[in-house]
């Protein structure tokens, strides 16, 4: 709040010319203070001390000040709203368990597996954020639409979204848990405060079902290997420090990247 007022221009307040000689007086009101008999004739006498305070012309729009409150608080949940409400937190549970059945280790590292995340989840969610824009932020902005419109406007494709990704059942126990009565079937019938965590839900049960897939070929070259050494009598040498050239060469020969990022965009569609 201290930098958004620092951020307002400065005011300043002048003298009332009361006697209408268009030069500023050295008092703010017209007659002596006392000197009124009653409540109107204190408002038609002091007119002076009356004044009005107009921070620009915004005709109905956002004003500066409340503009910039509304962007720090955007941004201060926007990772929450990223994380939880779009297609991030399959992708990155995805891509942490093809390095981890690769056992590369940190290859590739942390940050490149967030920004791949990150941009793929811009990819997928654009259109989505452009009809956001479009229908609910550019009215509001132009003073058409109230908040609460604007609200309204702007959370339903992100609800079409979250709900077309949401498994039946997900949504069956939760609007139970809730106390609602029986669903439907709709998306308009179930609350955003139910929609959201059975969104969550179903996109963990789903990245791990494609962790699973994933993990599969690599461990098959695992027990190879693992047994290959036992028949050998190399018991003492681990077989992870083995397998994983094969499991890079397979990922590689294979086109692994294209082939798990590619699909997994694709269950998004």
């Amino acid at each position: 709040m201290v930098g958004i007022l620092s951020m307002c221009p400065s005011i300043t307040v002048y003298a009332t010319d009361a006697d209408k000689t268009d030069e500023t007086d050295d008092r703010t009101y017209e007659d002596e203070p006392g000197s009124s008999d009653s409540t109107s004739d204190n408002a038609d006498l002091n007119i002076g001390n009356m004044f009005t305070i107009n921070l620009g012309q915004d005709n109905g729009t956002v004003a500066g000040p409340l503009r910039i409150l509304i962007t720090l608080t955007a941004i201060a949940v926007a990772p929450l709203l990223l994380l939880m409400l779009t297609s991030y937190t399959r992708i990155i549970i995805v891509l942490h368990f093809t390095r981890t059945a690769l056992n590369t280790q940190t290859s590739p590292p942390n940050q490149i597996l967030i920004g791949i995340a990150l941009f793929l989840t811009i990819y997928i969610m654009s259109p989505i954020f452009g009809k956001v824009y479009n229908d609910a932020i550019v009215p509001l902005d132009k003073g058409e639409i109230s908040y609460m419109e604007a609200y309204e406007v702007g959370i339903q494709p992100l609800r079409e979204f979250m709900y077309q990704q949401t498994q039946i059942k997900d949504v069956s126990v939760f609007m139970e848990i809730a106390g609602h009565d029986a669903w439907d079937g709709t998306v308009e019938s179930i609350p955003t405060t139910v929609l959201i965590p059975s969104f969550i839900i179903s996109e963990l049960r789903t990245a791990f079902i494609i962790g699973f897939i994933i993990y599969i070929p690599f461990l098959i070259i695992d027990m190879v290997v693992s047994s290959v050494l036992m028949s050998m009598g190399m018991m003492m040498l681990p077989p992870t420090t083995i397998s994983m050239p094969f499991k890079i060469l397979l990922f590689v020969l294979a086109d692994g990247w294209n082939l798990v990022i590619v699909n997994l965009v694709r269950t998004f569609y």
